[in-house]
């Protein structure tokens, strides 16, 4: 099994990096044959400006950037997709949704056919979701947080290409001690990948 995990955080120190870490360590144990790849934008300097030769090729009239194409090389490498990103503004950071605008392209994660309906082209991917937000729970049930990220995130972006979210998490302080439990469930999270990938070999 594949796993891809990316991540967003300009800080190498983050608890982002450790959540990660801690996943793609716990992916491992699991089964030491499992291959974990970890693409850290914001230390890769992912360009995430959907630029014109991003609209040259959404129009069919160029090839996609081949910053884009080793990204999707990426992705089709994996049977798992892991996103792990800090929860900016109720959402993901603007360099891993830039990430998604560039990447996940028509054509490639999905088909616009001409009689208007959508071919859904990521149904092979495993996705897992790990936000890590600075509120408390009560503020996520109170204002609809988490149900708004899920529409937009989960259901919005890989719904609609056809990709099944299997665990969707937003790791939040509330859980005490904080950090100690989100980097627990980034280890359980982490033989949910290993399991999962077990199960579908069986």
């Amino acid at each position: 099994m594949r796993t891809l995990i990316v991540l967003a955080h300009p800080d190498p120190a983050s608890l982002t990096q450790a959540v990660a870490a801690r996943i793609a360590a716990a992916v491992q144990t699991a089964d030491p044959a499992n291959v974990v790849e970890i693409a850290d934008l914001a230390a890769e300097g992912f360009d995430p400006s959907f630029g014109a030769g991003d609209i040259a090729h959404f129009r069919h009239r160029v090839p996609p950037p081949a910053d884009v194409l080793a990204e999707q090389a990426r992705i089709d490498r994996a049977d798992a997709l892991v996103l792990v990103y800090p929860v900016y503004w109720w959402s993901m950071p603007g360099q891993l949704k830039g990430w998604i605008d560039r990447v996940f392209v028509n054509g490639w994660a999905y088909e616009e056919r001409d009689d208007g309906s959508v071919a859904k082209l990521l149904g092979r991917l495993r996705v897992h979701l790990v936000g890590i937000g600075a509120a408390d729970d009560g503020v996520y049930e109170r204002h609809g947080y988490g149900r708004a990220m899920r529409t937009q995130i989960d259901h919005g972006i890989f719904g609609y290409c056809g990709a099944p979210v299997l665990t969707s998490d937003v790791l939040l302080p509330s859980a005490a001690p904080f950090p100690a439990s989100a980097l627990a469930r980034a280890g359980d999270i982490g033989r949910s990948i290993a399991a999962g990938a077990i199960a579908a070999a069986a």
